[in-house]
């Protein structure tokens, strides 16, 4: 059996396992990884919402990387909740120092509940080291000062971020209305992309993000091109989340179908 592909991610724990670190590892096995983490920050939530937040000190996140990429051959890194920005200068000092390969940032803000889960000027640190950057419309205008509710807006937003620092910007746009599509705007130094797919009827949308731009660094890992590794996410995302629309997984936004389990 060949050796699988090692990724990273550093994010919060999702104590109902539908986001955060859970949701990371679940992707990255799904697709054939072999997942690593770092610990960022521990939360008490569920699908209804996040009840408690305890950031983890820096020094415990340096050295949980420092242990990680000591001893693996991580190809790739996504970062999502960072909690605090003293964690995310330590996490900013390794992408400084070259030791966070194909970078993806998931500007973790706000939890689908409405809990502040981080800053905007912790992201900020950290967005121009990203190869890869997925804010949802939400994240997108809380990181440029301007409404994002539309596809236009999407657009210049992406523009905007990948003007900060980023190759890349992927702003997702799961909670815009656009009828009977989910649309996502790409914008890197190829230009921009609407990507469009079917939209999934269903309240099983916890974990999103997390499950996008950890699919994203997957493909990456594997050598895919960021357009073709941002498609390929989208794609595993609608699957998923079909896959969970009739499940009875708690009483608020349930987790998705991460392994195909109802395919």
């Amino acid at each position: 059996m060949t050796t699988p592909t090692t990724v990273l991610t550093v994010a919060g724990s999702d104590s109902g396992g539908g986001a955060g670190i859970q949701a990371d590892l679940k992707v990255f096995a799904a697709l054939g990884a072999y997942g690593t983490s770092v610990l960022t920050a521990v939360t008490a939530q569920n699908t209804r919402g996040v009840d408690a937040v305890l950031p983890l000190p820096p020094q415990l996140v340096t050295d949980q990387l420092d242990s990680v990429l000591s001893d693996f051959a991580v190809r790739a890194v996504k970062t999502g909740m960072l909690g605090t920005p003293a964690v995310a200068a330590a996490i900013a000092d390794a992408a400084a120092a070259d030791r966070l390969p194909q970078l993806v940032v998931d500007p973790v803000l706000v939890a689908t509940s409405g809990h502040q889960l981080g800053v905007v000027e912790a992201v900020e640190r950290l967005l121009p080291y990203a190869r890869v950057a997925t804010p949802n419309s939400a994240e997108a205008a809380a990181l440029t000062g301007a409404a994002v509710t539309d596809v236009a807006e999407m657009t210049t937003a992406a523009r905007a971020l990948a003007a900060g620092g980023p190759e890349w910007v992927i702003v997702t746009g799961g909670d815009v209305d656009a009828g009977t599509e989910a649309v996502d705007v790409l914008h890197g130094p190829d230009g921009t992309t609407v990507l469009r797919a079917p939209r999934v009827p269903t309240r099983h949308t916890h974990g999103t993000g997390c499950s996008f731009s950890a699919a994203v660094t997957v493909r990456l890992a594997l050598g895919d091109p960021v357009p073709v590794a941002v498609r390929a996410a989208k794609e595993y995302v609608t699957r998923a989340l079909t896959g969970a629309r009739d499940w009875e997984l708690g009483a608020g936004r349930g987790p998705m179908d991460h392994f195909g389990w109802s395919a």
